[in-house]
């Protein structure tokens, strides 16, 4: 009986599915749409994926991928996440919080930690959300990333209740701000935070920069990188991954 059902139950596996499966990292974190790896290697097998949508495989394992289903696969510049707030310890709490050290478990008792509530809080739920261990809490309260073992899988980015983590390239320049406050308030609660003064809007030759509701905002764009606004800003509320 057990040979018959063996047999009559028997499903063929596509070997390009398996040789797909074999090049994919096996972390199954998600970040492609997917619930795992098989889920997605049986999805580019059938052509539904493109061979690139792993953003946890080395562009070796990609390539390789991409030449297994006849199609050719471009480097992409890597994304890694970037925190909008240079606040952390440097921006004064309301409260001292003492629990579970999970953001959104800080947030259920008040959203209003930090005089900023635009601000990173930094209990490390990005953290946790890593199946890389690439981020880490800082001696400044925020969570930094660790480049090369970064995947760029996104999943921080989804953890984070306030929003304030984005995926971005290395060569990209941002305001690591994201509070939208008027100027003297923030002066008052934050050392780094954005005033929305202009100074980085009037110093851009490549006219990247505009101002939106208190906060300045980089067209990566039209932005060339030429780092201009980061030394004029005079809050050190400039700057990009490294």
């Amino acid at each position: 009986m057990l040979v018959w059902a063996s047999r009559k139950f028997h499903v063929e596996i596509d070997p390009k599915m398996e040789a797909i499966l074999e090049l994919l990292p096996g972390a199954n974190c998600g970040a492609c749409g997917y619930a795992g790896c098989v889920a997605a290697a049986e999805r580019i097998a059938k052509r539904e994926l493109s061979p690139n949508v792993c953003t946890s495989a080395s562009f070796a394992s990609i390539k390789s991928i991409g030449e297994i289903m006849g199609v050719s696969v471009e480097e992409k510049e890597k994304e890694v996440p970037i925190t909008l707030c240079n606040g952390g310890v440097n921006c004064i709490s309301i409260f001292r919080y003492d629990g579970v050290e999970d953001c959104r478990a800080a947030m259920l008792i008040s959203e209003m930690e930090k005089a900023c509530s635009y601000g990173c809080i930094g209990h490390g739920s990005c953290v946790k959300a890593c199946p890389f261990d690439a981020l880490s809490i800082n001696e400044d309260g925020l969570p930094v990333v660790d480049e090369y073992a970064c995947r760029g899988c996104g999943l921080c980015v989804d953890a984070c209740p306030k929003g304030i983590l984005v995926m971005a390239k290395l060569s990209e320049v941002y305001v690591l701000c994201s509070s939208q406050d008027k100027g003297k308030y923030v002066k008052e609660i934050c050392e780094f935070g954005c005033i929305g003064c202009g100074i980085c809007v009037k110093a851009c030759p490549s006219e990247a920069i505009t101002l939106t509701n208190n906060l300045a905002v980089i067209d990566q764009e039209r932005c060339n990188g030429c780092g201009i606004c980061v030394e004029k800003c005079p809050r050190n509320a400039i700057g990009g991954v490294r």
